[in-house]
């Protein structure tokens, strides 16, 4: 009896063993790798269109249509906005569900010893001048000897302003699509055309 639970244990123990250990070998194999921003489309359609081309990714269309966090990164016009905004300069993290853009430090000017970093904050999804938080950081350097410091510009007006204004736009531009989409429905322009709350 106690010969038979001692068996029992060793092959339990034993099966956990093995599992982990493939797990291990598995993690370090280089199925998993790190990409850069900068490396990846920002539209949806692009990076499927990417990882299928480079024979990355399953994808089964089972269950829901769409959904996922990216699909509604694409659709959410501020998002959009910020990254076609501040794509002058690559970017060094961009986090939809973090709701936060960091760019690279970059020299827009004459002076090559001052450096910029622009960081966009995410505190809601509303196109609105509260939305957004807009954080610059300057690096001036010296003989080797680099100072950082956080900068209140009028850049990161101007910065915003663009956003909210290209936001503005592109949200325009799909109640456009969808009032053409819904009258080609309904012709007539009835209540069909467009749900109340769509109005």
């Amino acid at each position: 009896m106690v010969l038979n639970l001692i068996s029992l244990d060793m092959n339990n123990f034993t099966k956990f063993f093995s599992i982990l250990l493939s797990l291990i070998i598995l993690s370090n194999c280089g199925i998993y790798k790190r990409s850069d921003v900068k490396d990846n489309p920002v539209n949806v359609e692009d990076r499927v269109r990417k990882n299928i081309e480079e024979g990355k990714g399953v994808r089964f269309n089972i269950g829901k249509s769409k959904g996922g966090v990216f699909d509604f990164a694409s659709a959410n016009e501020l998002w959009r906005a910020s990254v076609e905004t501040l794509d002058f300069v690559p970017l060094v993290n961009a986090s939809y569900s973090g709701g936060i853009i960091i760019t690279d430090w970059f020299n827009g000017g004459k002076d090559t010893n001052r450096d910029l970093k622009i960081t966009v904050r995410f505190l809601s999804n509303e196109i609105r001048s509260d939305a957004l938080k807009i954080v610059i950081h300057e690096r001036v350097c010296s003989n080797n000897n680099c100072v950082t410091n956080l900068i209140d510009s009028k850049i990161s007006d101007e910065i915003q302003l663009a956003i909210l204004k290209k936001a503005t736009l592109m949200e325009k531009k799909s109640i456009e699509k969808l009032v053409k989409e819904r009258r080609k429905k309904d012709p007539r322009g009835g209540d069909k055309a467009i749900p109340q709350d769509q109005r």
